[in-house]
């Protein structure tokens, strides 16, 4: 792997994508389900939230629970092939451990690639997928509907420790009133992709939030 702050090469964005692949659908897009193991309840914020540096003490305590010494970040959209390798040579990936900071997110995130702060992660990204080597929790975000949802919480009493300390988070009741509807046309969120949500990521018990 890279050094802290760096995109990966090659053979760490195939590891980075082989561990996302064990823990997403990554063909898959909201509002139906990215994730392949179910998990308890989850909670949502907004899609930029997570490409910014204050945001890695959320990811690293994510990570810590099941016992990850690396977060990973992947980029599924724009594509490697058709559009990081073709226009600026580098893997659209980034693997970090514990023990950088937020300085160190940033510079991997923001990393401008031949001087072009459009191919940097923080702005060119529109789906991610973050999770750990564990593959027992993970963040997937979409610039739209901007928003990004996580699962993973190893119990209700971390999950709100970790909401009230990084938040705000919401859950999928609160993100379809409140995150949602400035990305659909007259501010409505279609019933179909409303009902599609909520029986993703809504409740344990399949009820509402």
């Amino acid at each position: 792997m890279s050094q802290i702050g760096s995109i990966v090469d090659r053979n760490g964005y195939m590891d980075v994508r082989s561990h996302g692949a064990a823990t997403f659908n990554l063909d898959a897009r909201l509002p139906n389900q990215v994730f392949l193991k179910d998990a308890q309840d989850s909670l949502f914020c907004e899609f930029d939230a997570v490409l910014a540096p204050d945001f890695w003490p959320a990811l690293c305590a994510m990570a810590r629970w099941h016992g990850d010494a690396r977060v990973e970040l992947l980029v599924l959209e724009p594509d490697c092939e058709g559009f990081y390798l073709l226009e600026y040579g580098m893997y659209p990936a980034i693997s970090l451990p514990l023990e950088a900071g937020v300085d160190d997110y940033w510079a991997a995130i923001g990393y401008e690639p031949n001087g072009d702060v459009m191919g940097s992660i923080a702005i060119s990204a529109n789906v991610i997928a973050v999770t750990g080597p564990s593959g027992r929790w993970g963040c997937w975000g979409e610039r739209d509907p901007e928003v990004a949802v996580f699962r993973g919480f190893p119990n209700l009493a971390a999950r709100t420790e970790w909401r009230a300390q990084f938040g705000p988070f919401l859950e999928v009741a609160g993100a379809l009133d409140s995150y949602l509807p400035l990305t659909f046309a007259g501010r409505t969120v279609p019933d179909e992709y409303a009902e599609i949500l909520t029986a993703n990521y809504g409740t344990m018990d399949g009820g509402p939030r």
